[in-house]
């Protein structure tokens, strides 16, 4: 099982080639870095309850990946997760292929259709029709990339043939993470993903899941398809549980902050997922 580390890029935090290096050096196996494009302004950032500073001055993660790419040899890169309805799927299927190229290899694509109505909205997206829009973007990124001349014609999703590249390093493309926790999300990571990526906050609640995409993955000759939960509550008994589910790979969720702080924040999870890092 890998270790790894999920947060936010930011302004004003640890820049994100000193953070994949600060990952790397202390054996973590993974760096997947969120992001929004915006927040709104119905929800400023000095009113109760308002979000982490950081929600509100987060870095591009494709910029961000692609400075860690950089400073980094070995661990996984990732989007925990890349809003793919804010996001337009020509020029995201180009970023996603990028950064793969950049990295050798080593990028893995963590999606989502997002949280907030209002911020999904000011990108010309209807949030009641998210979901459709979310599956047709990604179904005619997958298109762009395995195609050499590539088209796709759906409901939300239209164009006629075209040539991008990049393609991928990794065929026939780096592997795609569907996040969410809801009831249907196993009908979503087999009908277009490559792996699932769901929030952790409650360990117990996603044995079931994990059994029925396993099921489900082996009677469609799917093989394997592996589970990556993020947010998990850094501790022994919540490793030993996540391996025990056949979890693929743990992601602890860290704060973005100076160099110090996210330097001490690595070191404590290091002390708790010793047994799990890469020690070479």
């Amino acid at each position: 099982m890998q270790i790894g580390v999920a947060t936010f890029a930011a302004e004003g935090a640890i820049g994100p080639h000193d953070l994949g290096r600060a990952v790397e050096e202390r054996g973590f196996g993974a760096l997947f870095l969120g992001e929004h494009t915006h927040m709104p302004a119905s929800r400023p950032p000095d009113a109760p309850g308002s979000l982490p500073w950081y929600y509100y001055r987060p870095l591009d993660p494709f910029l961000a990946l692609s400075a860690a790419a950089v400073s980094t040899n070995r661990i996984t890169l990732g989007t925990a997760i890349c809003l793919v309805v804010q996001r337009d799927p020509i020029t995201l299927a180009k970023e996603v292929a990028s950064i793969d190229a950049l990295s050798h290899g080593r990028f893995q694509f963590g999606i989502g259709a997002g949280w907030q109505p209002e911020e999904i909205a000011n990108h010309g997206t209807d949030p009641a029709t998210r979901g459709a829009l979310f599956r047709e973007r990604v179904l005619a990124m997958q298109a762009i990339w395995t195609s050499e001349l590539a088209e796709f014609h759906g409901r939300y999703v239209d164009f006629t043939p075209l040539y991008s590249w990049p393609k991928p390093v990794q065929q026939p493309y780096p592997p795609v993470l569907v996040g969410g926790n809801g009831p249907k999300v196993v009908d979503r990571v087999l009908a277009f993903g490559d792996g699932w990526i769901p929030m952790a906050f409650d360990l117990e609640s996603l044995a079931a899941p994990i059994a029925d995409l396993r099921t489900r993955a082996a009677a469609q000759d799917r093989g394997d398809l592996p589970v990556t939960v993020c947010a998990l509550a850094p501790s022994p008994e919540n490793l030993a549980r996540a391996d025990e589910l056949g979890v693929a790979r743990v992601l602890f969720a860290i704060d973005a902050a100076s160099a110090d702080d996210t330097a001490r924040q690595l070191d404590d999870l290091a002390q708790v997922a010793t047994p799990y890092l890469h020690t070479v």
